[in-house]
């Protein structure tokens, strides 16, 4: 049995602001294994057209994503919670091979077990080309 992942829910607006900061910083060091470590091993996700299950595809995923999308930075904010359930409003902005620039924008529904693990992730998002000018997080 896996250790609890603090804070556990139900969330109050402070644990669920807690919740999304690790994850930010999670995705932020682009480190796949230690971002798949928050979620069950049997997590389901939507990532736009994608539909992954379990930590092995997370991490495949994270990895194909990281290799192609340089300069990765991201931040998400607080859009409501309640019980087990948080949604995050995030744009995160990242350079292409070819270097362009992309400023992605969306929206994550997020579902936790009692022991804090992310059991479903649903993200929709969307990609609008930025020029370097424009780029929020340097």
């Amino acid at each position: 049995m896996e250790e609890a992942r603090h804070p556990l829910p139900p969330f109050t607006l402070e644990t669920a602001k807690q919740k999304i900061q690790l994850a930010e910083d999670a995705w932020n060091s682009k480190d796949a294994e230690r971002v798949a470590k928050a979620y069950t091993i049997d997590s389901e996700w939507r990532n736009r057209n994608e539909f992954i299950k379990g930590r092995a595809e997370i991490i495949a995923f994270l990895e194909r994503k990281w290799a192609k999308e340089n300069h990765y930075k991201l931040k998400k904010e607080l859009w409501c919670y309640h019980e087990n359930r948080i949604a995050v409003r995030f744009e995160y902005e990242y350079q292409d091979a070819q270097g362009h620039w992309w400023r992605a924008y969306g929206n994550e529904n997020w579902e936790f077990d009692a022991l804090g693990y992310m059991q479903k992730r649903y993200a929709s998002i969307n990609d609008l080309a930025i020029s370097q000018s424009e780029r929020k997080f340097i």
